[in-house]
């Protein structure tokens, strides 16, 4: 019988139905109430309050489930906050599971106990992602806020790895933990023996509270974590090759979108509103008055298909796909606006290509290209990069790989799921 990978299956499968339109990829945040209270996320509530009256009941998701089924949807991500914090999680997820959906559970961990990990080894998971925001208990809930959160989370790690389920630990590079990095890396791997990826890309939250970017890494910190490893280096221009041709084989489009949000993939936040990712708020339909259908090929189509109001430095800027990061849902959280250009994401892109070597082709007025205002500072910081000696420990770090749309800034959350696949 002639087998094939799941990667080579999954790649063949999102070819086939994407040019259709067909929402493959969904990701649900069941709550967004969380016990930590960590400095840079950019969705999590208290557990106390109205919250749970206002957030989809179970009949309610099953009942969205069941019309994603439908729709011919096969890859759900259910987040938070932190997705235990809901007491029936556990039977919206086992309703999905009968469904069919490959399910992945993002969780921070810390609310993982022996019924709950018992459980999914009996109704076992895609894929599991547990967020560990630092290695020692210090650091941990210097960036939590949380004390004894530490202890719990590494219980969880411990209850799920021993149960050889499908775990990868995870972390967003913050100023409070980037020195633990490789510390939490040698322990996903070599202790626990499950992968490990980092994130440095911060975001305000949803609410634009730019509360979060108090912690967040300079780009000059950013891109020596990139530097500090071969194989993230190889990881980012391989990728940058990939978005190099795509451009090549297609002309610059006109609309405001260019990822997979509303194409095969979508987001449903806790009450309902279905939008092309978790991130964007400014579009949004109700599902409590409408189904899935109507969204899908209506409300989010016409988001969709909207045209670019101007042309910018990011228009045609092949930076934007590969080292960036830059999307409309940033603009509209960093400056108010989707199609404004968002300064850290253009000086982290533009760094790391100076620092990787990699062509920067022009793109229209841009500070940080050769001739720009901004210029002459990007040649000084790759010059102290460059400059930092091997035994610089903030470049000690064994194959850290390069984490695409799956960190993101939330208590165990993933971000945006609509630029990757599965």
């Amino acid at each position: 019988m002639e087998t094939l990978s799941y990667a080579a299956f999954s790649e063949a499968f999102q070819n086939r139905w994407t040019s259709q339109r067909v929402p493959l990829n969904g990701t649900i945040e069941v709550t967004r109430r969380c016990p930590l209270t960590c400095l840079h996320c950019y969705n999590n509530l208290p557990m106390s309050g109205d919250t749970p009256q206002r957030e989809l009941d179970y009949a309610e998701h099953c009942r969205l489930l069941d019309q994603l089924a439908d729709a011919g949807c096969l890859w759900l991500l259910y987040t938070g906050g932190e997705i235990f914090a809901r007491r029936d999680f556990l039977d919206i997820y086992t309703y999905a599971k009968k469904k069919g959906f490959l399910v992945t559970l993002f969780t921070n961990g810390t609310m993982v106990t022996e019924r709950v990990a018992d459980y999914l080894s009996q109704w076992r998971p895609f894929a599991i992602e547990i967020t560990l925001y630092g290695l020692t208990r210090n650091t941990y809930e210097q960036l939590t806020g949380i004390p004894g959160s530490f202890d719990k989370c590494m219980r969880g790690i411990r209850l799920l790895a021993d149960r050889g389920l499908p775990l990868a630990l995870k972390t967003v590079a913050v100023s409070t933990n980037r020195h633990e990095i490789p510390g939490m890396q040698r322990f996903a791997q070599e202790e626990l023996g499950v992968s490990f990826k980092f994130d440095s890309m911060i975001n305000p939250r949803v609410d634009c509270s730019q509360s979060p970017l108090d912690v967040r890494l300079s780009p000059e910190e950013c891109v020596a974590l990139d530097l500090a490893d071969p194989r993230r280096i190889d990881e980012w221009i391989a990728f940058a090759g990939t978005v190099r041709r795509m451009y090549d084989e297609r002309p610059v489009q006109d609309t405001v979108y260019q990822c997979g949000g509303g194409v095969s993939s979508f987001a449903i936040d806790p009450q309902g509103g279905l939008s092309l990712c978790v991130l964007s708020q400014q579009d949004k339909f109700d599902l409590r008055t409408g189904s899935i259908h109507d969204g899908w090929h209506g409300a989010l189509r016409q988001v969709r298909a909207r045209k670019s109001r101007a042309v910018t430095k990011c228009t045609a800027c092949e930076l934007k796909s590969s080292l960036c990061g830059m999307c409309p849902a940033n603009g509209e959280l960093e400056n108010g606006d989707a199609e404004s250009p968002v300064d850290f994401l253009c000086r982290v892109a533009h760094l790391r290509a100076y620092a990787l070597e990699l062509p920067v082709p022009p793109h229209g007025p841009c500070e940080y290209c050769e001739g720009g205002s901004g210029h002459a500072e990007m040649i000084e910081t790759l010059a102290r990069l460059r400059a930092r000696p091997k035994s610089d420990p903030r470049q000690q770090s064994k194959r850290l790989p390069v984490l695409g749309a799956t960190a993101g800034g939330g208590c165990g959350s993933g971000g945006c799921s609509s630029c990757s696949g599965h």
